[in-house]
């Protein structure tokens, strides 16, 4: 049961509640897990192997960008493993090793914020999961923290800078919630560049990219398009979404997920640059280990990067709305013929979450293009 828990909050659609808890102080530098201009969650050893179709291996190192001109705010998804309800305020290897898989790589771009939040923890999930209500949890709390960290944000570090908002999962619907509330058709929406929603159900009237979740924030169709949103959530193709599928539907009759490939955004298929963990995926232990990369191979590297081997392209069906990842498996060549990304309970893969726990992985080198090229977009207006 604890891995069907791994999921986003607006996923399961719980209604949550508990006694009020005292604000936190973003002022604070222990209520951040990272911030500009200092060693933590952030500054952490990104170098990849990539390894060609004919299994030469590669090392590519990563360098931050000490001065990028953007900011980028991150809010990450369940992974809290804290006993109660909700988490505390202090940073567990849970916490600190999502932020190298989904958000420490974009530091080649912006300067990275990512605040520490009362999450609902895995362990409320699995209690509301199992019918059972004795151990309530806050929905909200961690909202209201975002929203606290967001704001000392924009009052004491943003000094008129553009913004990436970036989130998975829980995170993703507590982002969701911010652009509802505080940004959507207000002036502070000037500055937002974009909103990366991953791993979450954006909802877009059929045929169109604005209404629905958002009234005035379209979803992204160029590089160059600012105040706009990526969201998509990953599926196999050759296992679409099931019927219990949580993820790719919406419940509102004539809307949709929105699915937004970050390699086309125009639409079609095309190759995904992902950067897979080589080993831990850094969302979830309840994962499948890796097989080997290529035959032979030594990787002594956090991250792998198999280019040619994935493509992505967003389909919309009676499944769902979705992006299908495609292994181009060549049984021929030294490399692996398949990745791991599904959730395995009992050693039994969970078809209804796709892809969800590579869902950052497997564009993350897109995702990074997507805002570099929207980046000198905004920084050209």
């Amino acid at each position: 049961m604890s891995t069907i828990i791994r999921i986003s909050i607006a996923a399961c659609g719980l209604l949550l509640s508990a006694a009020p808890a005292a604000a936190n102080d973003y002022s604070k530098p222990e209520t951040w897990l990272c911030r500009p201009g200092r060693q933590d969650a952030c500054a952490v050893d990104l170098t990849t192997t990539v390894i060609a179709a004919d299994g030469k291996l590669t090392k590519e190192p990563f360098k931050a960008n000490a001065n990028a001109p953007i900011d980028c705010f991150y809010v990450y998804p369940t992974v809290s493993n804290d006993p109660t309800p909700n988490s505390d305020m202090n940073a567990g290897p849970e916490e600190t090793n999502v932020v190298r898989a989904q958000f420490a790589r974009f530091a080649s771009q912006c300067k990275l914020y990512a605040p520490l939040y009362r999450q609902v923890t895995l362990k409320a999930l699995r209690a509301a999961m199992a019918g059972g209500g004795g151990f309530p949890a806050d929905r909200k709390l961690g909202y209201e923290d975002v929203l606290a960290a967001w704001n000392y944000y924009l009052q004491n570090d943003n000094k008129g800078r553009g913004v990436v908002l970036i989130g998975h999962s829980q995170g993703s619907a507590v982002l969701t919630q911010l652009i509802k509330s505080e940004i959507d058709g207000k002036p502070i929406q000037s500055k937002i560049i974009s909103a990366l929603l991953l791993g979450t159900n954006v909802a877009v009237p059929k045929g169109k990219d604005v209404g629905g979740s958002f009234q005035n924030v379209p979803l992204c169709r160029s590089s160059s398009q600012l105040g706009c949103v990526i969201s998509y959530v990953t599926f196999r193709s050759d296992v679409p979404p099931p019927a219990n599928s949580r993820f790719g539907r919406v419940p509102t009759e004539g809307m949709t997920a929105a699915c937004v490939n970050p390699a086309a955004l125009k639409g079609g298929k095309a190759e995904m640059h992902a950067y897979l963990s080589s080993g831990f995926n850094g969302v979830s232990t309840e994962s499948a280990q890796p097989k080997p990369w290529a035959t032979g191979a030594k990787i002594e590297t956090p991250f792998v990067s198999l280019p040619g081997l994935l493509t992505g392209e967003c389909v919309s069906n009676d499944a769902g709305s979705y992006l299908a990842i495609t292994t181009n498996a060549n049984p021929s060549d030294p490399r692996t013929d398949e990745i791991p990304g599904d959730v395995v309970a009992n050693g039994q893969v969970m078809k209804d979450w796709g892809l969800h726990l590579i869902d950052a992985h497997v564009a993350m080198g897109n995702l990074v293009d997507v805002v570099a090229q929207q980046s000198k977009a905004y920084l050209s207006k």
